[in-house]
């Protein structure tokens, strides 16, 4: 009975370290990155070994894993050793059993582990210095551990990096938005706008340019009268000049200019000089990256660039309000021609133009329809039906069913589409 008495308070105490290791383990998995980084810049001195910890996620959780298995052990070794002298033979061994399965499991994991998932900054904060000095004591056995698992998975074709990420950065926010949206906690506009932004690095200025056969140009041959006249007849204030043929651009003439050139002249237009005024035209590619792009706006401190192919034919045209767009949504002013793109019937189908965007399209109607083989309504037809379809013709995919109602020539210029019924998906 003396030992039973003797040996209990240490049975215990090593129960409480392994409740510790167990909730170390869990809050520091669990701990917001994002909060730990913003805490640390702020001075908090446990947030900052919380990230030290993090940089090693898989030294850590070994180094963890190894002092509570220890623990857990040697407290069930003690029991065992207490209980099989009160009840000699295998009724003492399965007694000891019994008992420290049910204090592990209670006191040990599900408690610590529960209290963890609730407060996992606050308790990763909390128990990271002990955390710390456990991981410096046990690394050098970690980093055996570790050479071994690597060595043995090895054996079956299993690859493992040292500081293999699970998720990439970009898909992790972007997992975390769609969560929160669909629990409420975020508003589609503001999904729609944190989407965007994640989406820049993966989308080209292709997918947003104005296409060639929609900019406005003005022949630069023109008499500056001609040329004031076609520019106040235009919703934009940055217009491409050519000289011969359309696609040779000689310039770009910022209606500012042209203003401040007409008041210098007295308002005589005749006597302006445009070659003087007219700005020398950006060309960039159109595999360009909108993240990039944006970059380069900013740095140049201009607005406009001509989008060209790889054979240097003009495609079209990009501005930083079309990049903006693809974040904050349509922006239109008082200049903006409004062009009913997407119209919704009382019947709950649509009607679309063609020539709408497929990303335009999804924030309008809060639809998900894909946008990675096809940037306009009509290219994700073409592409699906895998030819040029004819008008009265009705394809139904992606959920929804889509018929055309128009089409001039080689173009499919109106479509009307609907939510596709369980038959139209059969």
């Amino acid at each position: 009975m003396a030992a039973i008495m003797a040996l209990a308070p240490i049975v215990f105490l090593l129960l409480g370290l392994s409740a510790l290791f167990s909730a170390a383990e869990t809050a520091l998995t669990g701990a917001s990155r994002a909060r730990m980084h913003q805490l640390e810049r702020e001075g908090d001195r446990g947030a900052k070994r919380v990230n030290e910890l993090l940089a090693d996620r898989e030294t850590m959780i070994g180094a963890v894993l190894l002092g509570n298995n220890m623990i857990n052990i040697l407290a069930s070794a003690l029991a065992t050793q207490v209980l099989t002298r009160a009840i000699p033979g295998a009724w003492g061994v399965a007694a000891a059993t019994g008992l420290m399965t049910v204090l592990v499991l209670v006191f040990a994991e599900v408690l610590p582990k529960t209290l963890a998932i609730l407060r996992s900054d606050d308790v990763a904060r909390f128990l990271s210095g002990p955390t710390l000095i456990v991981v410096r004591v046990f690394g050098p056995i970690i980093y055996t551990i570790q050479y071994v698992v690597r060595r043995t998975l090895g054996l079956f074709g299993v690859k493992l990096g040292m500081e293999m990420d699970v998720l990439a950065a970009h898909e992790e926010i972007r997992g975390a938005v769609e969560y929160h949206h669909s629990g409420g906690l975020v508003e589609t506009d503001d999904r729609w706008m944190l989407g965007g932004v994640l989406d820049l690095a993966e989308m080209d200025v292709s997918e947003v340019m104005v296409h060639r056969k929609e900019i406005v140009l003005i022949d630069a041959d023109q008499t500056p009268r001609e040329i004031l006249g076609e520019a106040l007849e235009s919703t934009h204030s940055r217009l491409p000049l050519y000289r011969g043929e359309p696609e040779n651009i000689v310039g770009v003439l910022h209606a500012k200019d042209l203003l401040q050139a007409i008041a210098d002249a007295d308002g005589r237009i005749e006597a302006v000089d445009m070659n003087a005024i007219v700005r020398e035209p950006w060309f960039i590619p159109e595999t360009t990256s909108l993240k990039d792009q944006l970059a380069a706006f900013l740095k140049r401190r201009t607005h406009f660039a001509l989008v060209v192919d790889e054979y240097g034919a003009l495609q079209g045209l990009v501005t930083l309000e079309d990049i903006l767009e693809e974040i904050v949504g349509e922006i239109e002013d008082e200049h903006d021609v409004a062009v009913a793109g997407v119209r919704a019937a009382e019947d709950g189908s649509v009607s679309v133009d063609g020539s709408v965007t497929i990303r335009d399209l999804n924030r309008a109607m809060n639809w998900d329809l894909p946008d990675d083989e096809a940037v306009t309504v009509a290219g994700l037809l073409i592409h699906e039906a895998r030819r040029i379809p004819e008008a009265a013709q009705t394809f139904s995919f992606h959920r929804h069913r889509f018929t055309v109602l128009e089409r001039k020539v080689n173009r499919i210029t109106k479509l009307q589409i609907w939510p596709a019924t369980p038959r139209d998906e059969s």
